[in-house]
């Protein structure tokens, strides 16, 4: 499958004109983790998660410990109102010029001695005022840094609909950007309510551009939604560059693929995770989500682009340049929840620019960033149909032929658990309760088992790359879901079908508490990115191998059930981290109620250490040099436990 492209272009030309540009830039400008820093969300501009620090070593990553904890700046606030506690501190910190930089779940930033944790300054935007926001409530996962090798600029959406400029050094609000610092995202967008359905997300740098995403509620009642438009604005005054619509107007490219107009009240396909910025090509990379509603499309018939698609952009002027929409018509909320990965990679002899997108049905897909050309073929092939009155599914998805998926893919009974025949038995007929089979088979009035389940496969803590070796290193989770639809009531909803919301549901997937598919329930994964083959895989935790139906088994680690996976990866190790699920908490596991860390061998994926951290959270871990000595941080809790731990050797 080809992906699509728009407009023309010089690419020869551009390119060249903006290497020039990029060349020009002061050195501070183009500063990454090869400095000792971290100034960016994934680490570098391209998104690696990588640092080719190498203090902490496969030998002595069993000597780290605690240097020292940071409470959150508002954990004050949290305590004096019952409206705004609950946030998860899931924000990876910024590592620039000698101090550290993060944002708490109500949205105060710090800065941070990277020594001791000692607070420099905070600033707070005072966005909880607005009330608790959809979905995730008050949560924040990352700022955006910005520099002309002068000024220094942090960059923040905030949950209350605005972008907010900060001044590194003072931790005062920009007073030449937008309106006192700040920018109101929400003007011009329709149907939207600030914090009740419509928040900012993590913004983008690109160049002198900052573009900002959003996150519209997912708690559907009604068809009419706020759409996920992406905005782009100057970021020295806050004036808006464009917006690209992610559903399409009337006028634009893709509104056919919205049938009987459901494009002008549709919402959602928003950009709620991260972005990828090309400074060569100028080029901006925007993974988009599911639109309203997540599990019934027949209120908006179609293919419904750019929903669940990797869309490539003009960063000067939001023109579309290229898209691949991986999920036609989307009812299983395999939104793109993770921020692409930008890598120079080499097949069968062939220097190629790549743009690698890791998704929640455990794909891994890679194109050439400037033409949108998958480097492998991605072919179209038919997937069950829909019988639910009203809903028309696509005929085809597509699937990439390589590399191979890094995950559990279908409710089939070759993936059912097979420790004895007993027990397959019994997960056998479990499974019949319900409608199931291969990937993208559609949810139904019986109910329709998936796997994986809506939170992934992979999810909002995406893949690490190493530069040096062309290793992807992808942290994941195998949870099945279950969809059961019941027509709409019309005194309620005007959605024809909406989800079952029932008690018990996932109780009736599992035998005890006991997944019914094959373990690990969490692995580790690398990918040979030359060969586009999986070198290896390790579970990521014990499992439930406490549980009293595994008792009498010799088993080695099942991985935990986990909510969502992050990853690290330096000069010589792999680090995942992940928030625990439910099963393992209940039999006698020793890292029940954690937030836990795993570091492993890079060549081999053999385990090298767990980490158990106080608090439960899903942050991803990031790394930096500091006067000599290398740290690894992460936030854990949330509310009143919620922290940052920093590791590092005695």
């Amino acid at each position: 499958m080809r992906a699509q492209r728009a407009g023309s272009f010089v690419g020869a030309l551009a390119a060249v004109i903006a290497m020039a540009g990029l060349l020009a830039l002061p050195a501070h400008a183009q500063r990454g983790t090869r400095d000792g820093e971290w100034p960016n969300y994934a680490g570098d501009r391209e998104g690696m998660k990588y640092s080719p620090l190498d203090q902490i070593t496969n030998d002595n990553v069993g000597d780290l410990e605690v240097a020292w904890r940071w409470k959150t700046a508002d954990q004050e606030l949290q305590a004096s109102n019952p409206a705004w506690r609950g946030g998860r501190y899931e924000d990876t910190p910024l590592m620039i010029d000698g101090l550290l930089y993060t944002v708490t779940p109500l949205g105060l930033v710090a800065a941070l001695d990277p020594a001791t944790g000692e607070t420099q300054w905070v600033h707070d935007p005072k966005a909880y005022t607005a009330g608790r926001p959809a979905n995730v409530g008050f949560l924040h996962r990352g700022l955006a840094y910005w520099t002309d090798g002068t000024e220094q600029r942090l960059l923040l959406g905030t949950n209350d609909a605005r972008l907010v400029s900060i001044d590194l050094r003072t931790g005062e609000p920009d007073p030449d950007f937008g309106v006192d610092g700040s920018v109101d995202i929400m003007v011009g967008i329709r149907d939207a309510v600030r914090g009740t359905n419509f928040a900012a997300r993590r913004a983008l740098i690109a160049g002198d551009v900052v573009v900002v995403g959003n996150a519209i509620a997912d708690g559907f009642r009604t068809k009419e939604m706020p759409p996920g438009d992406v905005q782009a604005y100057d970021v020295r005054t806050g004036r808006k560059l464009w917006t690209f619509h992610t559903i399409p107007k009337e006028y634009e490219a893709g509104y056919e693929t919205w049938l009987n107009g459901s494009a002008e009240y549709t919402g959602n396909a928003n950009v709620w995770n991260g972005m990828a910025y090309d400074p060569e090509l100028d080029y901006v990379y925007l993974p988009t989500s599911t639109p309203t509603h997540n599990e019934y499309g027949g209120n908006r018939p179609g293919d419904n682009l750019y929903a669940e698609s990797l869309v490539c952009v003009d960063a000067k002027t939001g023109e579309r340049i290229w898209h691949f929409q991986a999920v036609h018509h989307g009812i299983w909320d395999y939104d793109f929840a993770q921020r692409p990965i930008l890598a120079d990679i080499t097949v069968d002899g062939r220097p190629i620019k790549a743009i690698i997108q890791v998704s929640k049905q455990a794909f891994t897909y890679v194109f050439d960033r400037a033409t949108g050309e998958p480097v492998w073929p991605i072919e179209e092939r038919p997937v069950p149909q829909s019988t639910v009155p009203g809903e028309r599914t696509a005929p085809t998805q597509p699937f990439p032929t390589k590399p191979p998926p890094f995950d559990i893919q279908g409710t089939t009974e070759d993936t059912l658990l097979d420790f004895t025949p007993e027990l397959r038995e019994m997960a056998l007929e479990r499974l019949q309760q319900f409608e199931y089979g291969p990937l993208f088979t559609p949810p139904s009035e019986k109910g329709t088992i998936f796997l994986p389940g809506l939170l992934g496969g992979n999810n909002w803590g995406g893949a690490g790359f190493d530069p040096e070796t062309s290793m992807l290193y992808v942290p994941s989770r195998t949870g099945a879901t279950m969809y059961r639809l019941l027509p709409g009531d019309p005194a309620q909803t005007n959605l024809g079908y909406v989800q079952d919301r029932q008690r018990g549901i996932a109780e009736s997937m599992t035998l005890e508490g006991l997944p019914l598919f094959k373990p690990p329930y969490s692995r580790m994964t690398a990918i040979d990115m030359s060969r586009g083959e999986i070198v290896w895989q390790s579970a990521m935790g014990n499992g439930p191998r406490n549980h009293p139906l595994l008792q009498d088994l010799d088993l080695p680690p099942l991985g935990n059930e986990s909510m969502t996976t992050s990853v690290l990866v330096t000069k010589s190790l792999v680090f995942g981290t992940m928030t625990k699920g439910r099963t393992p908490d209940r039999w006698g596991d020793e890292e029940a109620d954690r937030q836990l860390m795993y570091a492993f061998d890079k060549e081999d994926g053999s385990h090298l250490r767990t980490f158990l951290l106080d608090g439960r959270s899903a942050a991803a871990p990031m790394t930096y040099m500091h006067e000599g000595k290398q740290y690894v941080v992460v936030a854990t809790g949330s509310a009143n436990t919620a922290e940052l731990v920093a590791l590092s050797l005695p």
